[in-house]
């Protein structure tokens, strides 16, 4: 008679049988191109300062999504994007505090509703984010973060001087232990002296515009990828701060007539072209978490998690509750789509104040405005 297995036989044949709770979806490739993929020196970048995000297609590397095994409905459907370096303590407390008030319920200083779908979700603490980047000199990644406030990740840095701490918006590819540094006070002396003294833009931008330092629109070079790009002299950043958002400088001030302009063209990617302050701000990257907007919550309970109420149709309501409301059936009552408030959704109805200015911006975003319902219903005719 053959001898039972013993304990640790047993022990052995689970943990290479048994599957783990959470799987991630990976090829066989991975591992190659991860061990052949090194991080770059920072003192080896050429021109090209920040890479373009690669274009790739849904089953490629760069949009792998955390799956889980469907032991219940609630994770069947639920994806999440990898994100195993982020921190898992709580946050930095002196930089926050407590999300309080009825305003998490969508109400104004008179208690009245002003935004819908509106309430409830986990208790929350809003982070004190460095959106301006004043303080100079060199400041070392802590950790990168998750923000409840906010789809990017944020990083805790501090200053290697003074020991203070402050929290930045992430850039792609940010990790633990990188140097961040804000150029907005100017170009250090220390730095010109070792470039010889000269005030040689393509030697400044060789070492200043790494990913995550802070510079001043016009010192950093044509065609890198900039985000949270401030709109003031002296503002904070207020474009690209979305997760996965950049910007694009088209052009730089290489000859006299750009640099008597007092602005820089900015491609953003909606596809317009804003003229923006060259004493602005703007960081070197892109904003992190870029797959944010492929994630999937799974069930309804998640999204009541974060603080967002079912919407309900129009059409479903009462007469007295929606413009749509009412009658028998699936009907609208034969009237134009309106909003809750009777303001014309239809595509194309323009809500955009007269009185706002354009003139900063140089070629604005394309717009279908109904065409391509036009050639589909000409492909249908022919």
């Amino acid at each position: 008679m053959a001898n039972p297995i013993g304990h640790w036989q047993f022990q052995t044949f689970v943990a290479l049988f048994s599957r783990p709770y959470a799987t991630a979806v990976r090829s066989r490739s991975s591992r190659k191109s991860r061990e052949a993929v090194s991080r770059p020196d920072p003192t080896s970048i050429t021109s090209d300062f920040v890479e373009k995000p690669a274009i790739q297609d849904e089953a490629s590397e760069a949009h792998k999504m955390r799956t889980y095994k469907p032991r219940t409905p609630g994770l069947r459907h639920l994806k999440r994007p990898i994100n195993d370096h982020l921190w898992k303590g709580r946050a930095y407390l002196p930089l926050t505090y407590p999300r309080k008030g009825h305003g998490i319920g969508g109400r104004n200083y008179t208690g009245k509703i002003s935004m819908r779908h509106r309430g409830g979700g986990v208790k929350r603490r809003i982070r004190i984010v460095d959106f301006t980047r004043d303080a100079p000199g060199p400041h070392t990644v802590e950790r990168i973060e998750y923000d409840p406030g906010r789809s990017a990740h944020i990083a805790l840095i501090t200053n290697n001087e003074t020991n203070e701490k402050s929290y930045i918006l992430a850039a792609e590819g940010m990790r633990e232990g990188d140097i961040v540094q804000s150029y907005r006070q100017g170009i250090p002396k220390e730095l010109i002296e070792q470039i010889g003294g000269v005030m040689d833009m393509g030697m400044i931008a060789a070492k200043t515009a790494w990913r995550g330092n802070c510079l001043p629109l016009r010192l950093i070079p044509a065609g890198t990828f900039v985000y949270n790009v401030g709109l003031k002299n002296k503002g904070k950043g207020q474009l690209c701060r979305g997760a996965g958002t950049f910007g694009q400088i088209v052009a730089t001030q290489d000859n006299e007539e750009s640099r008597s302009s007092p602005h820089i063209p900015v491609r953003l990617q909606s596809g317009e072209v804003r003229l923006i302050s060259k004493h602005a701000c703007a960081t070197i990257g892109i904003a992190s978490n870029p797959n944010h907007n492929r994630a999937q919550l799974g069930k309804a309970g998640r999204s009541r998690l974060l603080g967002i109420r079912p919407t309900v149709r129009g059409v479903a309501m009462n007469a007295n509750e929606h413009p749509h409301g009412g009658g028998r059936g699936k009907s609208k009552g034969n009237v134009h789509p309106v909003s809750i408030w009777g303001q014309l959704t239809k595509s194309g109805f323009k809500t955009r104040t007269k009185s706002k200015s354009t003139k900063h911006v140089m070629v604005a975003r394309p717009r279908s405005m109904g065409r391509k319902n036009k050639k589909k219903t000409l492909k249908l005719k022919r």
